[in-house]
């Protein structure tokens, strides 16, 4: 009996180990400077979490070994390899998909990719081709059937049938203590601290840390933790001087002090296309000290019209950076408020302001609308007309993501030329510079900055048809990428450039060219362009008017389980499971931490009332 307990928690616990060399092989370009001592101190610092994800898994055969002794084998085997099944078929899964996304994501499995293949499970998909899909299933299968055959011969004997009542009750005592004692691995220890992630990093190294991480206690954590009462998590300093510090955070000037310098624009109440640009960075842009040659149309542009050169994408994915540019609402680091349809709607929108000043809404995407409730969330915001992938011929479908730019472009702008009437808003979403990156354009020999050149191909012919309407003297045109995507393709998480992207405004509504160093992120475009408006922006209680002097000037971020923020002075990035701080720059970088901190404590405070 102890043996059967005993063989289930060591060969749970094995497995788990040899799985992170094969992680990290998996990932050889990430972990190419990788030492054979690194390979054995990840598994070595990896081993309390695989003890705690092998107490878990060990609960069910030490049942099974609980009720044995009271007969019922045959029956308790058939229980016992259809266990050993699920298991096998659950945990080859969760080490396959964890080791993929891992180069794509930087961090280790959590829910976030339910979220997105439930809404969509063809988007979900689109980044990986036929064939990769096909080699997956395949090695998933042949590795659930390598744990099964192995579990089955070595794991399954159960302790034997027994009549005697004193070797029944020796044995139910036996097992009883074992499965208490399971606790022990299960929790992390005796201590007062439970098992966390932050438990098994011990470099300075955050991507061997990763490695350490058992990718099922990650699954395991981020599902309770979507469990978790919004109102209880990141408690991280005492209410009282969480809304002090963040009163210092949302405080905004006098709008009647505002003088003309402040105002970017020359017409009272312009049409405004927002142009989304996918994965988009300052990586690409000459003018940001990027590239050159890539993004040549965003550079020409950036020169032409007004460029904000400290600017700051809020999270890595679209769904994240969708709701921080059109509602003015900050990332949250595990979770992604547009899978909550009731919180969606209650958020401030400035899509609905614009609708409420008079203006015509259209919102324009290649893809699949509905992807991470993005169609719940642009109706709730406000727009009655989106067309999407369906929306445009089959012949038209052309990549994994749906329409290329190209032709989104084309209907975008044909609709513009052909309006007239009230001011209109059209939100022009870009998908073609995201994986597969299979677009219809071959300048570059790089596939990855081939897509982007591509995008800004199609961005900058639709720039110029604008040009020749009769509408290019009353327009703005926002420019700004929801996030970094994979170039450079090994830029970590915790690097401050990860977050650096470009906001321009261009158009005939523009009066002048203009480059601005004033710090601000995507959550700042909704009261930014209000005020320029001259409309009231209050009720965007997080985004502040980067053309007001006298509000505070700040970038702040998030990724899965770690925030940043950077103010004119200071940077810091802190990791929110080992309580650490993994990047930092400047003299007061502990100060901008507590504001960082309070910043997003009150963001889930927020959060828990809506």
């Amino acid at each position: 009996m102890a043996t059967f307990i005993l063989g289930n928690f060591i060969g749970f616990a094995v497995l788990a180990m040899l799985m992170k060399p094969f992680f990290m092989l998996y990932n050889h370009a990430i972990y190419v400077e990788a030492t054979l001592k690194d390979y054995v101190a990840v598994m070595w610092h990896g081993l309390p979490m695989d003890f705690s994800v092998s107490g878990y898994l060990s609960i069910v055969p030490a049942l099974l070994a609980l009720v044995a002794p009271f007969g019922g084998g045959d029956v308790l085997r058939r229980i016992a390899k259809t266990y050993y099944a699920v298991v096998a078929l659950l945990l080859a899964m969760i080490f396959i998909v964890d080791a993929v996304l891992y180069s794509y994501w930087g961090f280790r499995l959590d829910t976030t990719p339910l979220f997105y293949f439930y809404s969509s499970p063809s988007d979900a998909m689109a980044s990986v081709g036929a064939g990769f899909i096909v080699l997956g299933v395949v090695v998933w299968l042949l590795l659930s059937l390598g744990i099964y055959s192995i579990a089955v011969r070595c794991l399954l004997p159960l302790p034997t049938t027994t009549t005697k009542v004193r070797e029944r009750i020796q044995t139910v005592v036996m097992t009883l203590v074992l499965m208490g004692l399971l606790i022990i691995p299960i929790r992390g220890g005796v201590t007062t601290s439970t098992m966390n992630l932050g438990n098994v990093y011990y470099s300075q190294n955050q991507r061997l840390n990763h490695a350490a991480v058992n990718p099922c206690f990650s699954l395991l954590r981020s599902w309770i933790d979507g469990a978790t009462k919004l109102s209880d998590q990141y408690r991280l300093m005492d209410a009282t001087e969480a809304d002090s510090l963040f009163s210092q955070l949302v405080k905004t000037g006098d709008r009647s002090n505002k003088g003309e310098e402040t105002q970017l624009l020359r017409v009272h109440r312009p049409n405004i296309v927002i142009v989304v640009l996918e994965s988009f960075s300052a990586q690409i842009m000459q003018e940001l000290g990027g590239l050159p040659r890539v993004a040549v149309n965003m550079d020409r542009l950036a020169r032409e019209g007004v460029l904000f050169t400290r600017f700051y994408a809020n999270s890595f994915r679209t769904d994240r950076g969708l709701v921080s540019i059109l509602a003015g609402y900050p990332a949250q680091p595990t979770m992604s408020i547009m899978k909550y349809t009731e919180k969606v709607e209650t958020l401030p929108s400035l899509p609905r302001e614009l609708s409420n000043e008079g203006y015509d809404l259209q919102y324009y995407y290649g893809g699949d609308a509905d992807f991470t409730n993005m169609r719940s969330f642009l109706t709730t915001a406000g727009f009655e007309k989106i067309v999407a992938d369906v929306d445009f011929p089959v012949n038209l479908r052309l990549s994994k993501w749906g329409v290329p730019d190209g032709y989104v472009f084309d209907c975008a702008a044909k609709d513009i030329e052909q309006y007239r009437g009230k001011p209109f808003l059209k939100v022009i979403q870009t998908s073609s510079s995201h994986e597969p990156y299979d677009v219809p354009y071959h300048r570059l020999s790089n596939k990855v900055l081939n897509a982007f050149a591509y995008a800004d191909d199609c961005l900058g012919k639709f720039v110029e048809r604008l040009r020749r309407s009769k509408q290019w003297d009353n327009t703005l045109i926002v420019l700004v990428p929801d996030h970094l995507g994979c170039y450079p393709e090994d830029i970590s998480n915790y690097d401050f450039a990860r977050y650096h992207i470009p906001l321009i405004m261009v158009g005939g509504a523009v009066k002048e060219s203009h480059r601005i160093d004033i710090i601000g992120s995507q959550i700042d475009i909704a009261a930014t362009l209000l005020s320029q408006l001259g409309m009231p922006h209050h009720q965007f209680t997080f985004s502040k008017d980067m053309m007001d002097s006298r509000a505070p000037h700040f970038g702040y971020f998030t990724v899965p389980n770690a925030l940043g923020m950077i103010t004119s002075t200071d940077s810091v990035m802190y990791d929110l499971d080992t309580k650490t701080t993994v990047q930092k720059r400047g003299k007061h970088t502990d100060y901008t931490l507590k504001l960082g901190k309070a910043y997003l404590q009150k963001l889930y405070d927020d959060l828990s009332k809506r």
